[in-house]
C-alpha cells in the first residue's frame, strides 16, 4: 500500500507560519501529514478532525507520540467549532483543509473510490448513510444525469447514465468503469485520464455532499479563526478552488460602494486579507515524486479584526 503524501507541504506550513503555543486545526486528518508538520516545526498543538473512523484510529494512535499536542476528533470539518469547544477551546490559530479523497481510501479497493482495483461500489467516508452503489441503482434518469453533469464536469453525461441504467444492478467499481468506458467508445481509452474518472469524481462528490461541506466549512473557519489565524485550503478540481477562490474574494475585497448609491455596501465585510493574490501550484519536482499532486490548487488568507 503506498502511503499517504501530504500534497504542498512545505508550501501549506509556509502559508499557515504556525508558531509555538498556537492550537491548529486539521480538518482533513487523513494521515496527518500536515498535523505531524505542524507539530514537529513548532511547540505548538494541533486538532486533528476526520469523518473517516479509519482515519481516526490512525490519528489516535499517532497522538501518542506528542504528549497530548494531538488531539483527534471524528465529525466533519464543518463542524469544528463545536470539536474545538470539545476539546476546551474556543478558537483556532490556523486550519489547514486538504480536500478530496485520502491516499488512504483511493489505496483500499473495499472503500471503492477507485476503479484501479476491483471493490464494492461504495465511496462513502464516513462509512455511514447512502453508498454509491445506493446512487447508481436508485436515482432516476434526469438526477443521475445531473449527478454526473455537474459534479463531474462531463459533456457526455447523458450517454454515460443511459448505458448505466441498462446495465443496472451496478456494485462493483470495475464494473462501473467498464460500462463507462464502453459508454464513450474505444477513442476515450486512447485518452492518458481514464474515461470512467470524470464519473466516480461526480458519484464520490455527490454520496460525500463535499461541495456543500466545503462551503459550511468555509463559514466555520471563518467564525473560529483568531484574529491573524490563517486558513489554507488545498483543492484538486475546478469546482472546489471555485467555491475557495469565490469565498476568499467576497470577504477580501473592499465594500462596494457606488456613486449612485453611496450607502450600498457588499455582502460580507472583510474578514479576510490574501496571503497570496493567485494560488499556488505544486512544483515539477514535486509532481514527479507524486503524481497525485498534479492538480492541486493552494489559496490562503489570514482572518481579520472584524466579525464575521
Amino acid at each position: 500500500m503506498t502511503a499517504h503524501v501530504p500534497v504542498m507541504l512545505a508550501e501549506v506550513l509556509e502559508a499557515i507560519a504556525p508558531r509555538d503555543g498556537g492550537l491548529y486545526v486539521d480538518g482533513t486528518f487523513g494521515g496527518g501529514g500536515y498535523a505531524v508538520a505542524m507539530l514537529e516545526a513548532v511547540n505548538c498543538s494541533v486538532l486533528g478532525i476526520d469523518r473517516d473512523p479509519e482515519a481516526v484510529a490512525r490519528g489516535k494512535n499517532l497522538s501518542r507520540r506528542y504528549g497530548g499536542r494531538l488531539t483527534i476528533a471524528e465529525g466533519r470539518f464543518s463542524e469544528m467549532a463545536a470539536l474545538l469547544a470539545t476539546a476546551g477551546a474556543a478558537a483556532a490559530d490556523g486550519i489547514v483543509l486538504d480536500l478530496g479523497v485520502s491516499s488512504f481510501q483511493l489505496n483500499e479497493p473495499v472503500r471503492g473510490f477507485s476503479f484501479r482495483e476491483d471493490g464494492p461500489l461504495d465511496m462513502r467516508m464516513s462509512k455511514a448513510g447512502p453508498s454509491a452503489a445506493d446512487v447508481v441503482n436508485t436515482a432516476d434518469e434526469k438526477m443521475l444525469t445531473g449527478i454526473v453533469r455537474d459534479f463531474g464536469e462531463e459533456r457526455q453525461a447523458r450517454r454515460i447514465v443511459r448505458a448505466i441504467i441498462a446495465a443496472r444492478p451496478v456494485t462493483r467499481t470495475g464494473e462501473l468503469a467498464d460500462i463507462v468506458a464502453k459508454a464513450l467508445g474505444p477513442s476515450a481509452l486512447r485518452h492518458p485520464i481514464h474515461p470512467a474518472t470524470r464519473t466516480f469524481q461526480a458519484l464520490r462528490i455527490y454520496v460525500n455532499d463535499e461541495l456543500g461541506e466545503l462551503e459550511r466549512g468555509l463559514a466555520a473557519a471563518e467564525r473560529v479563526l483568531s484574529e491573524g489565524g490563517r486558513l489554507a485550503v488545498v483543492a484538486f478540481h475546478s469546482l472546489e478552488d471555485r467555491i475557495v477562490k469565490r469565498f476568499f474574494a467576497a470577504r477580501s475585497n473592499p465594500p462596494a460602494v457606488s456613486r449612485h448609491a453611496p450607502e450600498s455596501r457588499s455582502a460580507h465585510p472583510q474578514t479576510f486579507r490574501l496571503v497570496w493574490s493567485r494560488s499556488r501550484v505544486p512544483s515539477e519536482n514535486e509532481i514527479a515524486r507524486n503524481p497525485r499532486a498534479r492538480s492541486a490548487r493552494l489559496r490562503a488568507a489570514e482572518r481579520t479584526a472584524l466579525a464575521a
